[in-house]
C-alpha cells in the first residue's frame, strides 16, 4: 500500500506546474531555515532528514535564479562597454556570455516543472540487454557507461548495485543507484527501448546489425512514503555474487534476489560485503520498484511505457542511435535528434531530457 505523507505548510510550486513564486519560494526558506536551527527537530531523525531535504533543493533554486540575474547584469554591462568601444571581440564575448546564460536559465526553468513527488529523489537505472545477443551485450555496456557519464557530468555520484556480465562481452543487466539532486526527475524520461544501428566489431564479414537494450529508472523511497509490503509476498534467493576471480573470489552466496510474487517484480543486489547489506539494500530497491509501479498505475500517459517492458525490440523503442551509414541519433518521441553521437554516447543527453520533460509535463497540463 502507498500512502505518501502530506506537507505540513504551503508549497512555493504550483502544483499543476511547477511555476516557481519567488516570494513564496523565499518566505518557505526563511521558514525552513528556523526550522532546522530549531534543536528539537533532531529529536525526530526522519522528519529532519526530510526538513534538510527540502531545505536544499529549495536553497539551491533560489541560489541558481541569483546567480542568472546577477550574470545577466554583468554580460549587459559588458555588452554595453564593449558597444561603446566598438570592439567586436568584446561584443562576440558578450555575445557568448548571453547565449551561456540562455541555456542555463532553460535548464532552471525545466528544473522548475520537476513538482513530482518524487523527482527531488536518488534513483535506480536498470540496464537490460534485448534482442541481439552478444551485439545487445555490448549495446547494454555503452548504456552503462553512457548514463554514467551523464551523472558525473553533473556531479552525481554512481554505484553499480548489481552487474550480470555477458557472455562475451558487455552486460547481461546491471543496476546503477544515481544519488543527486533531482536525478529521479530527469533520468525518468530516460525509460525505455533503446535501438543502436552499426557495423559490429564482432563480425568478420563487416555487416550492419540492430540491436536493443533497454533501460528502466525508478526512485528511491524517501521516508515521507510509506510502502506497505507483506513479507510472506516476497520470495528471497541467495547466489555467488559473481567476480574477477583470484585469491579474493566470494566464495559464499551473498547476493541476493527478492521476488515480490503478486506483480513478479524481481530486484537483485551483490555489491555489498555480507548477504546481510545486500538484503537490506534490496529490500530499498524493492520498495523503490514498487512505488514506481504505483506511479505509472496514477499516470495514463505512463501505461505505453509500461506495455513496453513485455519486450526489448523491433516496435518498441524510444530513441535510434544510427552510427551506420550515417550519424544520427534520433528521439521517436520528441524528434529531437543530433549528429553528434559521439558526445550522445559519452552523456550528452540534456536536450533529450529536457524535451521529454517538456512533453510529459505538456501533457499533464492538457489532461
Amino acid at each position: 500500500m502507498l500512502r505518501p505523507l502530506r506537507p505540513t505548510s504551503s508549497s512555493p510550486w504550483d502544483c499543476s506546474g511547477g511555476v516557481f513564486d519567488w516570494d513564496a519560494a523565499l518566505r518557505k526558506l526563511d521558514e525552513l531555515n528556523a526550522r532546522v536551527e530549531d534543536p528539537t527537530l533532531w529529536d525526530k531523525p526522519a522528519e529532519a532528514q526530510a526538513v534538510s531535504r527540502e531545505r536544499a533543493s529549495l536553497s539551491a533554486r533560489v541560489e541558481a535564479v541569483q546567480v542568472l540575474e546577477q550574470g545577466l547584469k554583468d554580460a549587459l554591462e559588458y555588452a554595453e562597454l564593449a558597444d561603446m568601444e566598438g570592439d567586436e571581440a568584446l561584443l562576440e564575448d558578450a555575445r557568448a556570455q548571453l547565449k551561456d546564460l540562455k541555456d542555463r536559465a532553460g535548464r532552471a526553468e525545466l528544473e522548475a516543472l520537476l513538482s513530482g513527488e518524487a523527482d527531488g529523489n536518488d534513483c535506480y537505472v536498470e540496464i537490460n540487454s534485448g534482442a541481439g545477443g552478444t551485439e545487445s551485450c555490448d549495446w547494454a555496456g555503452m548504456l552503462l557507461r553512457m548514463y554514467s557519464r551523464w551523472a558525473n557530468a553533473h556531479k552525481m555520484s554512481v554505484e553499480l548495485v548489481e552487474e550480470t556480465s555477458g557472455d562475451q562481452v558487455g552486460i547481461k543487466s546491471a543496476t546503477l543507484l544515481i544519488k543527486g539532486q533531482n536525478a529521479y526527475g530527469w533520468l525518468k524520461t530516460e525509460a525505455g527501448v533503446h535501438r543502436l544501428v552499426r557495423i559490429s566489431p564482432y563480425d568478420a564479414a563487416a555487416k550492419r546489425h540492430t540491436s536493443f537494450a533497454s533501460a528502466w529508472v525508478y526512485p528511491v523511497v524517501d521516508d515521507t512514503i510509506e510502502i506497505e509490503i507483506n513479507p510472506s509476498d516476497v520470495r528471497t534467493d541467495t547466489y555467488r555474487a559473481s567476480g574477477a576471480g583470484g585469491q579474493h573470489i566470494n566464495k559464499t552466496d551473498s547476493a541476493v534476489r527478492l521476488t515480490h510474487i503478486p506483480t513478479g517484480i524481481a530486484v537483485a543486489c551483490q555489491s555489498g560485503r555480507s548477504q546481510h547489506q545486500n538484503r537490506e539494500e534490496a529490500w530499498k530497491m524493492l520498495r523503490a520498484r514498487l512505488y514506481e509501479a504505483e506511479l505509472q498505475k496514477r499516470e495514463a500517459a505512463q501505461q505505453a511505457l509500461e506495455d513496453q517492458k513485455t519486450d526489448i525490440g523491433w516496435g518498441h523503442q524510444i530513441r535510434s542511435y544510427v552510427l551506420q551509414p550515417y550519424q544520427m541519433v534520433k528521439d521517436l518521441r520528441t524528434n529531437v535528434e543530433t549528429s553528434d553521437t559521439q558526445g550522445v554516447l559519452d552523456g550528452d543527453l540534456d536536450e533529450f531530457m529536457g524535451a521529454s520533460l517538456a512533453q510529459r509535463v505538456g501533457a499533464t497540463r492538457d489532461a
